[in-house]
């Protein structure tokens, strides 16, 4: 596996559009703090770290909805290992007017882009979702 943000981004969107309510996820550091970015700000209802039927470490992702529908409505990589997009603390996009949320890794951890931009830290945009 090349990306393995973008195979958990995959398998979120392909849940919801199933209308799942868990999801299943190899566990990572970075994955484990988009999560947390995606919990903070109401996305998801939360994640547990266990271990699957043969004893690897894994994400079980509860994912959200409202009336039927899930939370999120679009969530898409921007920073992909072939092309990696920086930018600094004045650059940082808004996602929908400010309706959306782009994660953002920065030297100090991943946060959202209202978090980086309050902060005045740029870095690596890893996804926008909404």
């Amino acid at each position: 596996m090349n990306d393995p943000i973008a195979d958990m981004l995959t398998r979120i969107r392909n849940s919801q559009m199933r209308g799942k309510s868990i999801v299943m996820s190899p566990d990572s550091k970075l994955r484990a703090w988009v999560l947390d970015v995606l919990r903070d700000e109401g996305y998801i209802r939360g994640y547990e770290k266990k271990s699957d039927s043969s004893g690897f470490p894994t994400l079980e992702i509860s994912l959200k909805y409202y009336d039927g529908v899930p939370v999120i409505r679009e969530i898409n990589r921007v920073s992909k290992p072939g092309r990696r997009v920086y930018v600094g603390a004045k650059d940082i996009p808004t996602v929908r007017q400010g309706l959306g949320l782009s994660i953002v890794s920065t030297p100090k951890g991943v946060m959202s882009d209202a978090t980086a931009r309050s902060h005045n830290i740029g870095g690596e945009i890893i996804c926008t979702v909404f």
